[in-house]
């Protein structure tokens, strides 16, 4: 089955972990509900809250794209994925954020290299050069 950011899909959890909560959401697929998304409020353990073998309604948050782990959000699914009050400083926090770990306003990357590839074709050969002499 494909996954999309935003689907809620059911899913049976597999696992407690201090950090969160394995969730098996078909044969092949399984994703991971990290402690702030357990709910909207504090817990301090997540084996409060799930246990192994629950049937959970559960919001994929992110694929990530490199090596496909899912992150899923049972607090979205709870809060019925809308807009909710922190409980910290009463601000608007959306639910459907999405956390890069690169800049993505950074255009650097395989257009630079695309860009300069000749350059750096010809300096590598002059270097060759000159170690040879």
């Amino acid at each position: 089955m494909t996954y999309r950011i935003g689907d809620v899909v059911e899913g049976t959890v597999t696992g407690i972990q201090p950090y969160g909560a394995f969730v098996q959401l078909d044969e092949h697929t399984q994703g991971l509900i990290h402690i702030s998304e357990c709910r909207s409020a504090f817990i301090r353990h997540v084996g409060d809250e799930l246990h192994v073998g629950q049937v959970i309604k559960v919001m994929v948050l992110d694929i990530n794209q490199y090596n496909q782990k899912i992150s899923l959000s049972r607090r979205s699914v709870l809060d019925g994925g809308q807009v909710v009050k922190s409980d910290r400083d009463n601000q608007r926090v959306d639910n459907w954020h999405h956390h890069y770990w690169t800049n993505q306003h950074l255009t650097i990357g395989f257009d630079s290299i695309a860009t300069t590839r000749d350059a750096m074709i010809n300096e590598a050969l002059d270097r060759l050069k000159t170690k040879q002499r």
